[in-house]
């Protein structure tokens, strides 16, 4: 196998496609000006966000390739693999790359909030697909950051470039949400097929063996990216997956504690708690009565 190459540096990374580096932490690239480049796996240190101009396939997702239409936006975070192994040929990058490091966003609003943009934890096959409105969009925010760096530094230098990207992650949040609403059709075959996976889960004996599920797992079922998933389900039903599971796991429990002749013990661990105290809290905090006193007053 291949040797994943770690990039700890904008500067690295810049050096590596032929680009000049106007800043330290940050740099806007556009990529048709990069130099033809091997494709390699790579190990960023800080975060990518590369807006794709033209139909390609270099990027992995399991073991298959994963072709990017025009106008795609991916998302890397720091730590994350990405890219697919070298080949020997050569390929000449287009479209623009956002490349923006941890440090630049220590002690600001956006390194308060960077974890809400979810979609940095995304798979490759979950990539933002932009309209041409939202394309423009995109490049303008990458244009006005790029235009911040090329200025001489000053003490409103840095507050404008975060700022920028903030708000370009921001946009980022709207333009997913309309995807989730575009891509309706696909996700309600999604939530049935998670619904359907509560139930058989339950239904089985994985939760004696394997105990509680978790949203990671069904997200693996599904093949989507735990984050992916979670938002996914929260848009469709309101609630977060973890809730919903917990939902149908109270729905099985009240019909379980119908069955006087089972202890609630016994029934603690066929739902997969590891120890009945645990159920009897878990139940207690959902229904405002234990499990034995749920079953005296029904």
């Amino acid at each position: 196998m291949e040797k994943i190459i770690k990039i700890d540096h904008i500067s690295d990374y810049n050096n590596l496609v032929g680009q000049e580096t106007l800043h330290p932490l940050v740099s806007v690239t556009d990529l048709s000006k990069s130099k033809p480049i091997r494709h390699f796996r790579r190990n960023f240190g800080f975060y990518a966000v590369f807006l794709k101009d033209v139909k390609c396939g270099d990027m992995h997702y399991g073991r298959n390739y994963y072709d990017y239409q025009e106008g795609t936006l991916v998302f890397i975070a720091p730590g994350q693999i990405s890219g697919i192994e070298n080949d020997g040929s050569y390929f000449q990058p287009k479209g623009y790359g956002l490349l923006f490091h941890p440090d630049l966003i220590h002690g600001t609003s956006l390194g308060r909030h960077i974890r809400d943009y979810t979609f940095f934890s995304y798979e490759a096959n979950e990539a933002l697909h932009l309209s041409e409105r939202e394309r423009q969009i995109v490049l303008d925010c990458f244009t006005k950051t790029d235009y911040e760096l090329r200025q001489n530094m000053d003490r409103h230098s840095k507050t404008l470039i975060v700022n920028n990207i903030e708000l370009f992650l921001n946009y980022c949040m709207r333009f997913y949400d309309r995807q989730f609403i575009t891509r309706e059709d696909v996700h309600k075959g999604i939530m049935e097929k998670f619904e359907m996976l509560v139930n058989d889960y339950f239904q089985s004996d994985k939760p004696q063996s394997a105990g509680l599920p978790s949203v990671a797992y069904f997200a693996a079922q599904i093949h989507l990216s735990p984050n992916y998933f979670g938002d996914l389900v929260k848009k469709e039903t309101g609630t977060s997956a973890q809730e919903y599971i917990q939902s149908k796991l109270m729905i099985i429990a009240k019909e379980k504690i119908f069955d006087d002749t089972k202890s609630v013990s016994e029934i603690a661990y066929e739902l997969g708690f590891r120890y009945p105290q645990h159920f009897t809290r878990f139940f207690k905090q959902k229904a405002g009565c234990s499990p034995r006193e749920y079953r005296m007053l029904n």
